[in-house]
């Protein structure tokens, strides 16, 4: 099965509030606009890093399969785009425009690319800022891209998501929920009812103070979120 209608399938699976009403009709990888932009933005986020090579080619054909019949005029398309990263931006935002009803689909999209972008082993901070700005252009949230991210990346141990076990765009009520219930198992009261040595109880401290923090930290980044979009 392609990847056309691979993702196309998920997006049926997956419908959300917009039930994808809004998208053409059809399977994405026969909207011809749909392959444009997606083989533009792969070849181009190649071009990210100031080196476009031929074995990225490869990863995306991996991950962005085409249809047999067109899988020439993909390439051919792929080599003119990837001589530049210049106009990335309008393919990212024809996409938005035509399937911002399924955002699902678009998530996928990028999904993709950051397989592409780390299959040399390594993303650099060029290719990080393609990926955070092509999500910005999809309409994407800060904390889905954040999410992505740590999925493709992995998370630093103090990232605050990370100590809360919870994902970058979980709903504020499930981080909350994480909060506490982390909270409750880890505090020192918990250890001292339990009959532990002193340096247990130092230990639960600790932990309990990171988990306060991590919370905290969430809860500035989210609300400085809101006013930026409110401005």
């Amino acid at each position: 099965m392609s990847f056309w209608r691979k993702i196309a399938g998920l997006a049926v699976r997956n419908l959300d509030e917009a039930d994808c009403a809004q998208c053409p009709p059809g399977l994405p990888g026969e909207d011809p606009a749909f392959s444009t932009a997606v083989t533009a933005l792969g070849a181009k986020l190649a071009k990210a890093d100031g080196d476009a090579r031929t074995g990225e080619y490869d990863a995306f054909s991996i991950v962005f399969q085409s249809e047999p019949q067109s899988s020439g005029n993909v390439r051919r398309l792929y080599n003119l785009a990837r001589q530049t990263t210049r106009g990335f931006e309008s393919y990212a935002r024809r996409l938005k425009k035509r399937y911002g009803g399924c955002p699902q689909l678009l998530e996928d999209v990028l999904d993709g690319l950051f397989h592409i972008a780390g299959s040399d082993g390594a993303v650099t901070a060029d290719e990080l800022s393609y990926l955070e700005r092509v999500s910005e252009l999809f309409g994407q949230s800060p904390l889905t891209f954040r999410r992505l991210k740590a999925t493709h990346l992995g998370a630093a141990n103090d990232d605050p998501y990370t100590i809360l076990g919870v994902a970058p765009d979980a709903t504020d009520e499930a981080v909350r929920a994480s909060w506490k219930a982390q909270l409750s198992e880890a505090h020192p009261d918990r250890a001292r009812a339990r009959g532990l040595p002193s340096e247990f109880i130092e230990v639960a401290e600790a932990k309990a103070a990171a988990i306060n923090a991590a919370f905290d930290t969430v809860v500035r980044e989210r609300r400085a979120m809101t006013l930026q979009g409110a401005a």
